[in-house]
C-alpha cells in the first residue's frame, strides 16, 4: 500500500513531461546539428533549473528542429529558437521567471535566454555568447541575462557561425540578419550517460 500511495503522490506532483526531459539529470546534453556543424550543449540545471526545463520542454517537442539562427552579431552573440527557417515564428510557451543571478556568467561559448527589456520575458529564444559579455550578467541594479549551460563541443562550430556574412535586419534596426540562412536542423536530447 505504501508503494502505491508512493506512486500516485509522484505522479501528482510530476508533469507528465517530466520523464521526457530527464528532470532528475542535473547536467542533461541537448546535441544541436546545424548547417555548418554540430554542436554538444551542458546544462546546468543546479543553477538554472526553471530555465533548462523551459528550454528542454521545446527540444523534446521538436519546436527548435528546422530553425534559423536569425541573428547574428559578430564578437558578440548568435541567437535562435524564434523563427521556422522559412522566418514564421514558433509558437511561444509561458514566459520564465529571470535566474540571471545564478552565479554563471555570460562567458565565451555559454547558452543563454533572450528577453525582452522586462527581466522575466523569456519563453523560446536564445542565444550563444561569441565572447565573455559579462556586461549582459545581472548587477545590484539591473537584471542579466540568464546562463544556463555551455557547448562541451563543437566551439568551432559556434566560431564559424559567428562569422557567416549578414545583411541590415529591419526588425533589429542592425546588420544581425545571415545572408544565407543559419539553420538549427535538429535539436536532440541526448540519453543519460
Amino acid at each position: 500500500m505504501r508503494i502505491l500511495t508512493a506512486l500516485i503522490f509522484s505522479l501528482l506532483l510530476s508533469p507528465a513531461w517530466a520523464d521526457e526531459i530527464q528532470s532528475d539529470n542535473l547536467f542533461p546534453q541537448v546535441k544541436m546539428e546545424t548547417s555548418l556543424g554540430t554542436m554538444i550543449v551542458e546544462l546546468d540545471r543546479t543553477r538554472a533549473p526553471l530555465t533548462v526545463d523551459n528550454f528542454l520542454r521545446y527540444v523534446v517537442k521538436g519546436a527548435y528542429d528546422n530553425t534559423s539562427f536569425h541573428r547574428v552579431v559578430a564578437e558578440f552573440v548568435v541567437q535562435g529558437g524564434g523563427y521556422t527557417a522559412g522566418g514564421d515564428p514558433i509558437d511561444e510557451g509561458d514566459k520564465l521567471f529571470n535566474e540571471s543571478g545564478n552565479g554563471l556568467s555570460n562567458e565565451y561559448g555559454t547558452i543563454a535566454m533572450a528577453r525582452e527589456k522586462e527581466p522575466h520575458t523569456a519563453t523560446n529564444q536564445f542565444f550563444f555568447n561569441l565572447v565573455d559579455n559579462t556586461r549582459l550578467d545581472p548587477s545590484r541594479r539591473r537584471w542579466g541575462y540568464a546562463v544556463f549551460g555551455m557547448v562541451t563541443e563543437g566551439l568551432e562550430v559556434l566560431d564559424a557561425m559567428g562569422e557567416v556574412p549578414v545583411e541590415y535586419d529591419p526588425d533589429m534596426g542592425a546588420q544581425s540578419k545571415p545572408v544565407k540562412p543559419l539553420l538549427l536542423i535538429k535539436a536532440t536530447l541526448m540519453p543519460e550517460s
